[in-house]
């Protein structure tokens, strides 16, 4: 497994996460379709490689993970240690070279030690200088316009107009574009996720917060929008108190109760991920006065 999977899963695993993130943006893989190269973030080697137990711990083909010195400086921006180039040729999907980072920016590829990588991982299933991709099957997305929905300021991204490749065994089935935002004039636009928890805390300012209990509700929270654009749930960032603590339990019920009585009247836009509705976490966080006063502290 390589050493840095852990990193890097847990990177891919923030898509739509609206809360702060302190990571790098991540450099993306490259597909080659209809003509043009375009950048994809779809890790379909790193899903292959994570299946090779006899993966190099530290090392993949002696491409070190973080770029050490002696390779020209650290780098955060390419965890996963190469980027890989792959190509639709007719219904086919195949991996056509792996690289250092950043190595395409030069514009010259050194195209034999990107054989030899490929060579030393696939063997005999490399033909022709490539190698077909069987083991993915999923669906690829690529923009129609430069109008960014969501990025969740490391590698996931996504727009509002995009093409999406269905693919099975790395053939492919189907081509289709889809618009991944339905703007209801009747619901509220959520394009941008500020926008958003700007609206939530709105509600919250509304709110009578000073308590006879005197409950303290200052904190993080996620208050999820569901596939059909309805607020479905509010939950803490921090973990819910033990049951033993029948104190913290009741305050922690009353602060998550209180804040979704005041926002699940909200109806908004749908967004959807490659054509499909999904739900969507918006990351609030509040500070509440001993008077019982407000304060936005999202950020």
């Amino acid at each position: 497994m390589i050493k840095c999977l852990p990193v890097l899963l847990s990177l891919v695993a923030s898509v739509l996460c609206p809360c702060p993130l302190s990571a790098s943006p991540q450099m993306p893989d490259y597909l080659i379709f209809r003509g043009d190269t375009v950048a994809t973030y779809h890790l379909i080697l790193e899903g292959y490689l994570q299946s090779q137990e006899q993966t190099p711990s530290d090392k993949l083909f002696g491409l070190s993970f973080r770029n050490s010195s002696s390779q020209g400086g650290f780098s955060f921006n390419c965890w996963r240690g190469y980027q890989a180039i792959y190509q639709i040729d007719h219904d086919s999907l195949f991996l056509v070279a792996i690289i250092g980072c950043g190595e395409r920016r030069g514009r010259q590829i050194d195209v034999a030690a990107s054989s030899k990588k490929m060579r030393d991982l696939f063997n005999n299933n490399v033909r022709n200088d490539r190698v077909y991709i069987n083991w993915f099957s999923g669906d690829l997305s690529f923009p129609l316009t430069n109008k960014v929905l969501r990025w969740d300021g490391v590698f996931f991204t996504s727009f509002e107009k995009e093409e999406v490749v269905n693919i099975v065994k790395g053939r492919v089935l189907t081509v289709n574009a889809v618009e991944n935002y339905l703007d209801d004039p009747e619901r509220i636009n959520r394009r941008y996720q500020s926008h958003v928890s700007d609206l939530l805390f709105k509600r919250l300012k509304k709110v009578k917060w000073k308590n006879k209990e005197e409950y303290d509700c200052s904190g993080k929270y996620f208050v999820t929008i569901d596939e059909h654009g309805d607020v479905s749930k509010v939950r803490m960032l921090e973990s819910p108190p033990s049951i033993d603590d029948i104190d913290g339990t009741n305050e922690y019920k009353f602060c998550v109760d209180k804040i979704f009585n005041a926002v699940k009247q909200l109806k908004f836009d749908i967004i959807k991920n490659k054509g499909k509705p999904i739900s969507e976490d918006i990351y609030i966080q509040i500070w509440i006065e001993d008077n019982g006063k407000i304060k936005n502290w999202t950020r």
